[in-house]
């Protein structure tokens, strides 16, 4: 199963690996819904980048290319970018709409680590 690698970098997932890495993982999953074509996006991302480093071990920090994956994208109701989907066992248990600071990014998903 691909998880967030060991130096914490983005777990990049699409329609087919969806199940694998994010619904089957044993570990709380945030998955960055983002276009090419959204700034906001990038901003975001870049911050996840840097938090996956900091949750390395504890939570997979994913990405999913919506204009690339639109099964998911419509499985989940994702309408606006970006949108961050926290996982737990297969369900979602947290949303994120909008682009965050990273402070805020990391306030929102350190209450999922243990919770």
């Amino acid at each position: 199963m691909l998880e967030t690698a060991p130096d914490g970098s983005l777990t990049v997932v699409t329609d087919d690996t969806f199940a694998t890495v994010v619904l089957a993982a044993d570990r709380p999953v945030v998955v960055d819904f983002w276009a090419d074509w959204c700034p906001p996006c990038r901003a975001v991302s870049r911050s996840l980048a840097e938090l996956a480093t900091e949750f390395a071990g504890r939570m997979v920090v994913a990405t999913i290319d919506t204009d690339a994956n639109p099964t998911a994208t419509r499985t989940y109701g994702v309408m606006s970018l970006p949108t961050l989907l926290v996982f737990r066992h297969g369900e979602v248990v947290g949303s994120i709409v909008g682009s965050r600071p990273k402070h805020q990014l990391r306030q929102a998903l350190v209450r999922h680590l243990d919770g």
